[in-house]
């Protein structure tokens, strides 16, 4: 049996839970917007695309960026594709499918920046080694969260648009 203070309690405990669920919703996505935004803006000054020279020149996947142009104009690139990136996924409440496109975007570039750290020497701790990060892979790690983020409002903004699921599809529903 349960009491009115009891049910009282689950109530609230239910109504911060959403609270905090909607709030959770908005700083994932647009806390990424900002980095995204923030980091994309960066790669215009001079400090920002040297110091990620080192992680692209070691990268099998993006080192041909340096063959077709410079050090500045690959970082500028970069910082294009993340500002539309971020921009992508802040259309989320009028074009929740364009929304989902920068995320899938965003998943695409934490999946290769994350390949660095197989890449690019001096990510683990001189005298330590794995799995005692270095400045440089601990700068690197940070794209598991970014990732993680991606892969959220991807789902998010694909279940707002309508998209059906792979088991709708393959039911006929559609």
């Amino acid at each position: 049996m349960t009491s009115a203070t009891g049910r009282m309690e689950h109530a609230g405990t239910a109504d911060l839970a959403r609270t905090l669920d909607g709030l959770g919703e908005k700083i994932i996505r647009y806390g990424m917007v900002a980095i995204l935004l923030w980091v994309g803006a960066l790669k215009f000054a001079a400090y920002e695309a040297e110091s990620i020279q080192g992680l692209v020149a070691n990268s099998p996947l993006v080192s041909w960026g340096y063959s077709v142009m410079s050090v500045r104009g690959f970082a500028a690139l970069i910082g294009v594709i993340e500002i539309a990136l971020g921009l992508l996924i802040a259309t989320r409440p009028f074009a929740p499918k364009l929304s989902a496109i920068g995320s899938l975007g965003v998943i695409g570039m934490a999946l290769i920046t994350l390949t660095f750290v197989l890449t690019t020497p001096g990510v683990w701790q001189p005298g330590y080694g794995f799995p005692y990060l270095s400045m440089t892979g601990a700068f690197l790690a940070k794209d598991l969260l970014l990732l993680g983020a991606a892969v959220w409002t991807a789902g998010e903004a694909l279940r707002a648009a309508g998209t059906p699921s792979p088991s709708t599809r393959q039911a006929g529903i559609v």
